[in-house]
This record gives C-alpha cells, structure tokens and sequence, in this order.
C-alpha cells in the first residue's frame, strides 16, 4: 500500500464516464460530479456535501470506494471506477466480509490494503467493524496478542506522544508502542489532528500504530480488555 505524506488534489486528472464515453476534468459538469458525489454517499463512503466540487474530501471517499470494490486506489473517478461506482452491483464502503484466511474464533483483525478493522466475537460474528490509517513499514503483518509489551502497559486511556498529543484509548499489540488509539489530540485543544473522513485512506501514515475514530476506540479498548488475538493482512 502507496503511503502519501499528504493529500494531493488530483481534479485535474479527473475523467468521469457519460454515454459510453470518458470525459476529461474540463468537461465534467457540475451534474455528473454530483451523480457521484450522491452515489459515493448512499454507499457509505462519506464523500461530504453533494456540491458537484470534486476536493479532498470526495476523493477521500472515492479510495475507499476503490479499496471496497478491489480497483486501485487512487481517488481519481475514473471510468472504470465511475462505472463501478453506478453499478447495481457496487459494494458499500462501511460493510466487508472479513479477509479470508484471517483465522478463526475470538480476534481483531487489520486489513491493511483496505485501511479497515473487524472486532470479531468467539462466535465468528463481526462485533464492529471500520475504517483505520496506519503505516506497513512499521507494522508488519502477522500474529499478535494485545497486552503488555517491552515493560509497558497494556492499556492506557490516556498515552501520549512524549511531547504536544494524546492518543486516547490506548491498546497495545505489538512490540514496543504499537497499538490502536483515537486519532491524535492535542493537549491544547482536544481537538484531532486529522478529520475522520481521512480514516480508510492512504492519504495518512501513522508512526505505525492504528489510528480509529474516538468510538471505534472505545470500542476496541472494551473488547481488548485481556489479551486478544490480533491477525494483521496486507
């Protein structure tokens, strides 16, 4: 998975599909680009306003529609995946099946070519599910257990990066201080350091934690409470 320092605003390799035929950026019409934007909605994907303004936060919810729907994950509506995107066949963003081969009974599980998580019960049945931001260099995939690590606490509703943000609702996985958190907070304000429609892109690296909205972290802190299997996939 490509890890981008920051979002780059690509509308001017935009093409979009109307009639068979693929349009350039200069000749979308504000009509088709809210064709998409309202697709890309109904699906779950959170592309923000129907504005017919192609942004940041649009192409966002086009990568996460590409990563559902196994197309290339470049945030360009592009005809292959403007197609997709208007097919009755098209699969939602915010509901996946769990990677096959991922194992079996109580777990977590990460996908990271789809920049997701699944809290998984004894019973197979997925718990809660959502989107993450991580960095592979430093997260290898494989088989870890929660708990402590290296001397350090298992859990820690307040971490915090040794200098200005919290990682609130820390979970610790793997060696030595990776683990799943909310997305950064300042000390100063509280407030994120990146929206939540970021989450389920490769728009973001981490420093190799996984980084989830504040639910989804109260969520995991809650199911992780003892040692728990987690699987990590590319």
């Amino acid at each position: 998975m490509r890890i981008l320092s920051k979002l780059g605003l690509a509308a001017a390799a935009l093409t979009l599909v109307a009639a068979g035929t693929a349009l350039p950026a200069d000749a979308l019409t504000v009509t088709q680009a809210k064709a998409a934007q309202t697709r890309l909605n109904k699906l779950g994907c959170t592309a923000g306003p129907v504005d017919g303004k192609i942004g940041a936060m649009t192409q966002a919810a086009t990568v996460r529609f590409q990563s559902a729907n196994v197309l290339s994950q470049s945030g360009a509506l592009n005809s292959t995946t403007y197609s997709r995107l208007m097919a009755t066949t098209a699969r939602r963003c915010d509901v996946r099946s769990v990677p096959r081969r991922s194992g079996s009974g109580r777990r977590i599980v990460i996908s990271q070519t789809q920049n997701w998580v699944w809290l998984i019960d004894a019973r197979g049945k997925v718990v809660r599910q959502g989107r993450i931001i991580d960095n592979p260099s430093y997260l290898r995939a494989g088989n870890y257990t929660s708990g402590a690590k290296c001397g350090r606490a298992a859990r820690i509703r307040k971490n915090t990066d040794g200098a200005s943000l919290y990682l609130n609702n820390f979970v610790r996985f793997a060696p030595c201080g990776i683990g799943f958190h909310q997305i950064p907070t300042y000390k100063s304000n509280g407030k994120q350091i990146h929206a939540d429609w970021l989450l389920g892109t490769n728009y973001r690296a981490s420093h190799g934690c996984i980084r989830v909205t504040a639910s989804m972290s109260a969520a995991i802190w809650t199911f992780a409470a003892g040692a728990t299997h987690v699987v990590v996939m590319r």
